[in-house]
């Protein structure tokens, strides 16, 4: 696809469309990289670069290479004609967990802060659908249930992603043809982190198995979020708005609905995603035939509580550390 065939897909999705309408502006995430350039570039001629604020974070895990991605991005909206937000970060030598779930953590804090202040603006990031099958597969391998198989969603709220029916090839074209720079980031291909293995092992793996194996990957997403809808619509038709369900209902559900069910509720409770939960079904029916009062942990800050022929989930306090751990 050339630009306007690019600009034209974008705009038919109606993504940065709701910028001016539902929302004030639009805050672009911008790294530097091919994406978030032709992300950048895309919503400056369909809403204009009065409407449009880019958020750069600087985490400095790069040394130079993250300063400099900083004076690109710069330069890139002095020339595009739209302001620019950038936050210095840092993690501290002694900081333990995942350096990614950290970085997209503080990535998408600062945004919602900057959407904010902005009159509650939309959120825009450069997602394609290259990055989409990277992340299908890298959940089903990290993580049970069908989620894992839905991907990223085009719009959760004020995020939306307007890229996703690109590929990374066609952010690289349109920022060629518009004879747009980017940066890559080094890190995307050190097998030290496991979104580059996917990427550089599986994904080219998948690829010389079939070549149509991303286009399968990305089709079955887009079934599945479609039966996923069907599949919400009958829990809440099971649930009524009710926020607990009789043992003996539950019992007579077929297993799947029962599964579901029990995810809903646990996920309903805990705020957070519960798919282990599904598997505590057998063990909730149990408790529950024996009658009296019950509670079992399903998974995270959870609990099934099975009491006068009921169950309702509740949420529990995290366990405090002791010194030392």
């Amino acid at each position: 696809m050339n630009v306007a065939e690019i600009r034209e897909h974008v705009r038919s999705g109606g993504l940065l469309s709701q910028a001016g309408r539902e929302h004030g502006a639009v805050v672009a995430m911008l790294s530097g990289g091919r994406d978030s350039v032709c992300l950048l570039d895309i919503a400056v001629a369909l809403c204009g670069s009065e409407r449009v604020r880019a958020l750069h974070v600087n985490y400095g895990l790069r040394a130079a290479e993250s300063d400099e991605d900083e004076r690109h991005c710069r330069e890139l909206c002095e020339q595009l004609g739209v302001q620019i937000e950038v936050v210095l970060a840092s993690r501290g030598a002694e900081a333990t967990g995942n350096l990614h779930a950290w970085a997209r953590e503080l990535r998408y804090g600062v945004a919602g802060e900057l959407a904010r202040r902005l009159d509650q603006a939309l959120i825009a990031t450069g997602h394609t659908a290259t990055d989409q099958v990277e992340t299908i597969l890298y959940r089903l391998a990290a993580s049970p249930g069908r989620r894992a198989l839905l991907g990223m969603a085009a719009s959760e709220g004020a995020l939306v992603r307007p890229l996703l029916g690109l590929t990374r090839q066609d952010t690289a074209a349109y920022c060629t043809e518009r004879k747009l720079a980017w940066h890559e980031d080094s890190s995307n291909e050190s097998p030290l982190y496991a979104r580059a293995r996917v990427r550089n092992g599986l994904v080219k793996a998948l690829d010389a198995v079939h070549p149509a194996a991303q286009a399968n990957v990305l089709r079955t997403a887009e079934l599945l979020r479609e039966e996923t809808e069907l599949l919400d619509a009958l829990l809440d038709a099971e649930l009524d708005g009710r926020a607990n369900i009789a043992i003996e209902r539950l019992a007579r559900l077929p297993a799947a609905l029962r599964r579901l069910l029990v995810i809903r509720l646990a996920e309903d409770a805990g705020g957070a995603f519960v798919p282990q939960a599904g598997e505590r079904v057998g063990e909730i029916l149990a408790l529950g035939a024996r009658g009296g009062r019950a509670e079992l942990h399903v998974g995270g800050l959870v609990s099934a509580v099975i009491e006068d022929g009921e169950l309702r989930m509740v949420a529990i306090e995290p366990r405090p550390q002791r010194d030392g751990q």
